[in-house]
C-alpha cells in the first residue's frame, strides 16, 4: 500500500456526532475526488437533514456543561490540538494535497497556519474580560459579563480546508461554544481528521460535530431556521452568504461572513519593482490563486508597467505545474472542472476584448483540472475578470497614470476584502491606505493573513472579523447586571 493510500485509509469517513463516528441516514455516501487525476480517493458519509438535526441536538445538549468548563481547560485542549497538528504535519499536509490539489509544501504551510489559530485562541481563552464600575450617580454598581453565545453553525470552503475551520473552531472553543460544522463536499477529509485530533486532545463529546454532505442547503437551512443555534459563521461566496444572512434573520442569529474578494494590487512608479513582483507572486499565486485574498486586479503605473510585466511573466512562466504530491511542483490543479472552465471563460473574454497574453492562456491537456500560470496585459475595464473573482492562476495587468486614478480603479467594485499597495513614499502609503475601501491592506507585502490580526472585509466582502484579539468577540454575548448596593 502506498503512503497516499495509507493516509486516506487512516482518515475517518463517517459523520462525527456527539463524540461518535456514525454513518449517514440510509448509509448514503459521496465521493471525494483527487483534482490532479479526476479519480476517487474515497467515499464519505453524505448527511441528510435528519443527520444535521441530530448534530444540532448534540451541540445543544453539550452547551451548558461546556460553557461551565474552566477557561484554562478549554485553552489546554486548544494547545494540545496545536501540538498534535504540529507533530503530524506531514500526514495532514499529504491528506490535504490529495483532496484539494495544492503542492505539499503549501499544504504544510496551511497546517502550520491553522495550528496557530489553536495556539492563539488557547491563550485568549483565559483573557475573556468583563467590567465593574460605580454607577455615575453613585447609587449602584454596573457589572458587565461576556458569556458564550451558544451553539454555533460553521460552514467552511474547500480552498483552505484546515485553516478556515481552525479560524472558527478556535475562538468558539475558547469562548465556550459548541458547534456543528459543515466542510465543503470537495474537501471533507481535512476537517474529519481535525475532529479526530481534537477528540484525542480531550474535546468532550458534542462540542464539535461534523456533518459532510453534498446537499449543503438542504442540511444547513433547517438548522439555521431551527432557532436553537445562536451563531452562524460562513466563509464562501457572496451570493451564498447573502442567502444565509436572509435565513439567519428569521431567528436573529449572530452572523460572521467572510465572503468574496476582488483584491486590487497597486504598484506605483516609486516602488521597488523586485519586491513588488515578489509580493505579486505571493498575493496572486498563493493557493494557486484560489483564495479570496488573491490579487485579482493588478494596476501598475504606466512608467514601470513594461518592466514589471517582463519580470512577473518570467516568474510565472518559470513555475512547474503538476500533481501536488510530486517533488518540485509549484502549482497544482484547480479544484474541479467547473472552476477550471470558469477561469478559461474569464481569460477568453479578456482576450476577445483586446487583452494580450504574455504567458499561459490555454487549458492544459491530460488528466486533472490544470490551468497554466497566465499573465495578461492591456486588460480593458469591460473585461469580466475586472469585476468577477478569478480564483485561478491568472494575473491581469492594467496601467494607471495618477494616484487618484489608481484609487478610483481599486475601489470600483462591490467587494472590499483586501488591497495591496507598493510604494516607497510614506506619505502616499498612508494617504492611499486611508482611501482604499477594504478591511485589510498589504503595504509592501503580498500576504496579510495572520492569526494575531483581525481578518475580514467591508462592503460585500463580509461582516465581522476572525482572528486577533477581536476574533473571540464573535462568539461572546455581553450581559449587563445592575447591582443595588443600598
Amino acid at each position: 500500500m502506498s503512503r497516499e493510500q495509507e493516509v486516506v485509509e487512516a482518515c475517518p469517513t463517517e459523520l462525527f456526532i456527539a463524540g461518535k463516528w456514525r454513518p449517514a441516514e440510509g448509509g448514503k455516501t459521496l465521493a471525494v475526488e483527487d483534482p490532479a487525476t479526476g479519480t476517487t480517493l474515497c467515499q464519505v458519509s453524505d448527511a441528510s437533514p435528519a443527520d444535521g438535526l441530530a448534530a444540532l441536538d448534540a451541540a445543544v445538549t453539550a452547551q451548558a456543561e461546556w460553557a461551565a468548563t474552566a477557561p484554562r481547560e478549554r485553552g489546554e485542549i486548544l494547545r494540545r490540538t496545536y501540538e498534535l497538528m504540529t507533530e503530524r504535519v506531514d500526514e495532514l499536509a499529504l491528506l490535504m494535497t490529495l483532496e484539494m490539489g495544492k503542492p505539499v509544501a503549501e499544504s504544510k504551510g496551511e497546517i502550520a497556519y491553522a495550528a496557530e489559530f489553536f495556539r492563539w485562541f488557547a491563550e485568549e481563552a483565559v483573557r475573556i474580560e468583563g467590567g465593574y464600575q460605580v454607577a455615575p450617580n453613585g447609587k449602584g454598581r454596573l457589572l458587565v459579563m461576556r458569556q458564550p453565545v451558544g451553539p454555533c453553525l460553521l460552514i467552511t470552503p474547500w480552498n483552505f480546508p484546515a485553516a478556515m475551520g481552525a479560524r472558527k473552531i478556535g475562538p468558539a472553543v475558547a469562548a465556550g461554544c459548541t458547534m456543528v460544522i459543515k466542510p465543503a463536499s470537495q474537501t471533507p477529509l481535512s476537517m474529519l481528521k481535525l475532529a479526530e485530533l481534537m477528540t484525542e486532545a480531550g474535546l468532550p463529546p458534542g462540542v464539535l460535530n461534523v456533518v459532510t454532505t453534498h446537499d449543503a442547503g438542504g442540511v444547513m437551512e433547517p438548522l439555521i431556521r431551527d432557532g436553537r443555534a445562536r451563531k452562524l459563521s460562513f466563509t464562501g461566496s457572496t451570493g451564498i452568504g447573502v442567502k444565509l444572512i436572509e435565513q439567519a434573520a428569521e431567528k436573529v442569529l449572530k452572523t460572521s461572513m467572510e465572503l468574496g474578494g476582488n483584491a486590487p494590487f497597486l504598484v506605483f512608479e516609486d516602488a521597488d519593482l523586485d519586491k513588488a513582483v515578489d509580493g505579486a507572486m505571493l498575493a496572486k499565486m498563493r493557493n494557486g490563486g484560489e483564495a479570496c485574498t488573491a490579487a485579482n486586479r493588478i494596476y501598475v503605473h504606466s512608467s514601470v508597467l513594461d518592466e514589471f510585466a517582463t519580470k512577473l511573466t518570467a516568474r510565472m512562466a518559470g513555475l512547474t505545474v503538476g500533481r501536488g504530491t510530486e517533488d518540485g511542483v509549484d502549482l497544482g490543479p484547480l479544484i474541479d472542472a467547473r472552476q477550471r472552465d470558469k477561469v478559461k471563460d474569464l481569460v477568453d473574454d479578456a482576450i476577445e476584448q483586446g487583452a494580450e497574453v504574455l504567458t499561459g492562456g490555454t487549458v492544459a491537456e491530460g488528466k486533472g483540472y490544470f490551468y497554466p500560470p497566465t499573465v495578461l496585459t492591456g486588460v480593458p475595464k469591460s473585461a469580466r475578470l475586472q469585476k468577477e473573482e478569478i480564483f485561478g492562476p491568472v494575473a491581469p495587468l492594467t496601467a494607471f497614470e495618477t494616484e487618484d486614478e489608481a484609487v478610483a480603479m481599486a475601489n470600483d467594485t462591490d467587494f472590499g476584502l483586501v488591497s495591496y499597495l507598493f510604494t516607497n513614499d510614506i506619505g502616499r502609503a498612508l494617504r492611499v491606505s486611508e482611501r482604499l475601501e477594504t478591511g485589510m491592506i498589504g503595504l509592501n507585502q503580498g500576504i496579510v493573513s495572520n492569526p494575531a490580526a483581525p481578518f475580514g472585509g467591508v462592503k460585500q466582502s463580509g461582516l465581522g472579523r476572525e482572528g486577533g484579539t477581536v476574533g473571540i468577540d464573535e462568539y461572546l454575548e455581553i450581559k449587563y447586571v445592575a447591582v443595588a448596593v443600598d
